[in-house]
């Protein structure tokens, strides 16, 4: 389908989108990130075998929090340890599990997002899924990675109501296909660029001729900075930006938070290569408009879904490595957007955090030529 027609589908389901809550995404509203197709779910689970799982937690107005669990395929990731890589831009963050993988370049559990201070019980929670794992009975060493962004706004986060059973839930009901988005799981509580943030996902294929290899993305976004879409300015045209107190005279949105940024690949790559990837991941978060501030967790965790064992001799080669870098590049973009553009308004333990307005939005979106113009269509 062209770009034109998507535009065209997009503006016919606004409405409806609005009135009914239907989740749309930015491809739905006509933004075409980038070059490559997405897979058929646009989604990290278009890479085979991967899986998403979500458990989120409401508990009256304070309790705004979550978890979100993507499975890599098989049954035992830690029987089939996967090649993997974590590349930190911002470190202000708490990451568990990133010294091993630094270290000897694989992933032998679940990657699971949460909040700030549920880290630790998360962890715990991972462990107690892994050794109850059989084949693994005899096992006194398992490296858990758990990533988080602080939620403390809309989550009362000193409760830390995160617990074992949560954990365990998502992983249980991890599933492939489409995948939620906004303000769900692990995303529930966060903000980014002043709005609400939260859970995004996409994936791109690169065609047969590049070896039709598939590279997906999910996000947990809670950063700020100055929203860029597709190179218009639109945090600093809706003027909600970092910085808009010294330049522009009005109160400034601040740019600290974190993002946990997951990749998935079925090519096989070298942990080498998978880290080379993993940092192609930052520069589609750089296009977004992100400050990478000083208060902010930037964390990309990557991994292949080609086994550490398997035959080195059929892993890709640099020279090779170019077109999964604007493939990582561009899925990353585009699931900040999903972010955003799938995300609710929350009520939660300090205030209020409103959805991006997605009408004045669009109509940026249209004045820059991101998307074509309504009037021209009709």
């Amino acid at each position: 389908m062209n770009r034109q027609l998507l535009t065209v589908l997009a503006l016919t389901l606004l409405v409806s989108d609005q009135s009914s809550g239907e989740t749309l995404l930015a491809r739905d509203h006509g933004v075409i990130v980038g070059i490559l197709e997405p897979g058929p779910n646009n989604a990290i689970t278009d890479v085979a075998g991967v899986r998403v799982g979500h458990e989120t937690i409401v508990r009256d107005e304070s309790i705004n929090t979550g978890v979100t669990v993507v499975m890599p395929p098989g049954d035992n990731i830690f029987r089939r340890k996967l090649p993997a890589a974590i590349v930190v831009g911002n470190g202000f963050g708490k990451l568990i599990g990133l010294s091993q993988v630094e270290e000897l370049g694989e992933l032998e559990s679940p990657i699971v997002l949460t909040c700030t201070l549920c880290v630790h019980r998360t962890a715990d929670a991972v462990l107690t899924y892994l050794l109850s794992l059989p084949g693994n009975e005899q096992v006194r060493s398992a490296n858990a990675v758990v990533g988080e962004t602080n939620d403390g706004f809309l989550n009362d986060i000193r409760a830390r109501a995160v617990q074992e059973s949560h954990v365990l839930a998502a992983i249980e009901n991890a599933k492939s296909g489409p995948v939620e988005q906004g303000s769900v799981g692990a995303g529930r509580g966060t903000r980014a660029f002043g709005w609400k943030g939260g859970i995004g996902s996409s994936s791109r294929v690169l065609p047969a001729q590049l070896g039709g290899w598939r590279v997906g993305v999910l996000v947990q976004s809670n950063y700020g900075g100055v929203l860029t879409i597709m190179g218009a300015p639109v945090g600093k045209e809706l003027g909600q930006y970092y910085l808009q107190d010294f330049v522009a005279d009005e109160q400034e949105q601040n740019p600290d938070g974190s993002i946990m940024i997951v990749v998935a690949t079925d090519a096989p790559l070298a942990s080498r290569n998978i880290k080379r990837l993993a940092r192609r991941a930052l520069a589609g978060l750089a296009r977004t408009g992100s400050s990478m501030s000083n208060g902010s967790g930037d964390y990309v965790i990557a991994f292949s879904t080609v086994p550490v064992a398997s035959d080195s001799s059929a892993k890709i080669r640099n020279d090779e490595m170019s077109p999964l870098f604007q493939a990582v590049i561009e899925a990353t973009e585009e699931a900040i957007y999903n972010s955003l553009f799938a995300a609710t308004t929350v009520s939660g333990h300090r205030g209020t955090v409103e959805a991006i307005p997605r009408q004045a939005t669009l109509e940026i979106l249209e004045r820059y030529g991101v998307i074509e113009d309504r009037n021209a269509l009709q």
